[in-house]
């Protein structure tokens, strides 16, 4: 489980990113800083994030042990993750969105996520009722926003173990 910070205009970043990373490492969570090497460096983040839309390359990363997470839209911008050395790519929107007019569905996510050996997580669309289909989906992972926002206890889901059989 990790976290992807991502605030490209905010005056007050650099502190809002440090009290984050002091709680990822507090409950041993990854953080990875989109975009801002120097920044990632400063707050001794795990990785770095690189956003479809960007075209910047980062060198000689091996040595700084820093993992890099990508996302991509379409086969072009996944062949440019893939140049940018990213170890993973975030492969979105899977699932209908009302922001997007377009969305991959299962068989195009599927068949995008075999151009290369590199892994792919699903983002976008993904809701209580599409969960079980990320199952069929060749990802390591997988990403959200509204999903993992914390619900009021009557909307949360209840998930009880029971020994018993039907």
């Amino acid at each position: 489980m990790g976290v992807i910070y991502r605030n490209y205009k905010g005056e007050k970043k650099e502190e809002e990113l440090i009290k984050i990373a002091k709680i990822c490492k507090r409950k041993k969570m990854q953080l990875f800083v989109s975009n801002d090497l120097k920044l990632t460096l400063k707050v001794k983040a795990n990785g770095l994030y690189i956003p479809s839309f960007s075209k910047k390359k980062f060198l000689n990363l091996e040595n700084k042990r820093l993992k890099i997470l990508g996302s991509a839209h379409n086969t072009k911008q996944i062949y440019e993750k893939i140049s940018q050395q990213c170890d993973a790519i975030f492969l979105s929107p899977v699932f209908y969105m009302k922001k997007y007019k377009k969305f991959l569905n299962i068989y195009k996510f599927n068949l995008l996520s075999n151009i290369s050996k590199i892994d792919f997580m699903a983002l976008g669309g993904i809701n209580d009722n599409n969960i079980r289909k990320l199952r069929l989906l060749n990802i390591k992972g997988f990403g959200g926003i509204r999903m993992f926002k914390k619900k009021p206890a009557y909307k949360r889901p209840v998930l009880l173990k029971n020994k018993f059989s039907f």
